[in-house]
């Protein structure tokens, strides 16, 4: 973690890209805030932006990984959700309640769609894209202690805009039940714990395995996101994910666990391959950013001016997408000079 001599010991601009990128995927991209009223991604920049830059400094602090960056997207998402928006256990909300197996006044399946969302769209995605335009920064911090403590502030604030912006006009009167509440907050804390002080960095095991290419990565990696959320989305006027109907629901969920897992497993074995690089990255991640706003077009535009609106974000991903890609061409073509200490090369779970 030590900086060169010379170097820059933080970059507070990889930290504002950061908290920009974020809502900007997690919201406008998909369409849940849609673009005719962009300006509420300003209202949702505290609790994304600063949430997930909190998440990435931790992490790179305790030198972790994806793994515990992805437990801590649970974090988030049952802050998020439960605390803030408190549709983990709203009967009116979203219509959460009416997506089926409703167990304990808790919206299971509303919960697992927006939590596995919300590690790849909102925490994964931004964070790896940061890292590519800052590279030199890849495993060190963008902020010092002070702006640590400030994000962590700024995200509390994030939650309370949540708190008291949405449910009192969208769900009035409804109040999370305090012992949910309390065991939210417990499970938050102890989830953080275990993601910062057990949870290990994989071991670096590089392999020859063939990776595909990067064409191939990018219609897989969109393909498998428009089947997760024909698997955890109501969509086509359904009430229910897959058209299910009551505990049915259930199934769909589970063969979408069960990708997952696989997915996971299948993506750590390549990314550890020697012929996995930054373009590799690029393409997986640009096929789940294009399918996510084709997806959003179904299950979250309600008009054509919406619909429009993420047409032109579909173009404006694309074109980003292949500035990036040539970027990390030059950068390739280009070698470096060995620093005076030369880095392993990171596990796939490090940053």
């Amino acid at each position: 973690m030590t900086a060169e001599p010379g170097a820059k010991r933080y970059n507070r601009m990889a930290a504002w890209v950061l908290v920009l990128l974020t809502p900007l995927v997690a919201e406008l991209a998909l369409g849940s805030t849609p673009i005719r009223m962009a300006w509420l991604v300003l209202l949702w920049m505290p609790v994304y932006g600063a949430g997930v830059l909190l998440i990435r400094e931790l992490a790179v602090r305790r030198h972790r990984g994806w793994p515990s960056i992805l437990l801590l997207a649970v974090c988030y998402e049952l802050l998020e959700d439960g605390i803030g928006l408190q549709a983990l256990t709203s009967p009116r909300l979203y219509h959460a309640a009416e997506w089926g197996a409703r167990l304990l006044g808790f919206n299971l399946p509303y919960w697992f769609a927006n939590t596995v969302y919300h590690a790849v769209f909102t925490v994964a995605i931004p964070i790896a894209l940061t890292q590519l335009l800052f590279p030199a920064f890849r495993r060190r911090p963008y902020l010092g202690r002070f702006g640590l403590v400030v994000t962590a502030v700024v995200m509390a604030l994030g939650v309370l805009v949540l708190r008291v912006s949405v449910p009192p006009s969208e769900d009035p009167g409804f109040q999370a039940p305090l012992p949910f509440v309390i065991g939210c907050l417990a499970l938050v804390t102890a989830l953080g714990v275990l993601a910062l002080t057990v949870v290990p960095v994989p071991r670096a095991q590089t392999s020859s395995v063939t990776v595909p290419g990067p064409a191939t990565l990018f219609l897989t990696s969109g393909a498998a996101t428009l089947l997760f959320f024909a698997l955890t989305f109501p969509m086509f006027g359904a009430r229910q994910p897959a058209f299910t109907k009551g505990l049915l629901v259930l199934v769909p969920l589970a063969v979408a666990a069960t990708g997952l897992a696989w997915g996971y497993r299948t993506l750590t074995r390549l990314a550890n391959s020697t012929g996995w690089s930054d373009r590799h990255t690029l393409a997986l991640m640009g096929g789940a950013l294009v399918a996510h706003s084709l997806g959003g077009m179904i299950i979250m535009a309600d008009t054509p001016v919406d619909r429009l609106g993420l047409v032109g974000i579909i173009m404006l991903t694309l074109v980003g997408l292949a500035l990036l890609n040539r970027r990390i061409r030059q950068r390739e073509a280009t070698p470096a000079a060995p620093p005076p200490s030369a880095p392993r090369r990171p596990a796939t779970g490090e940053l």
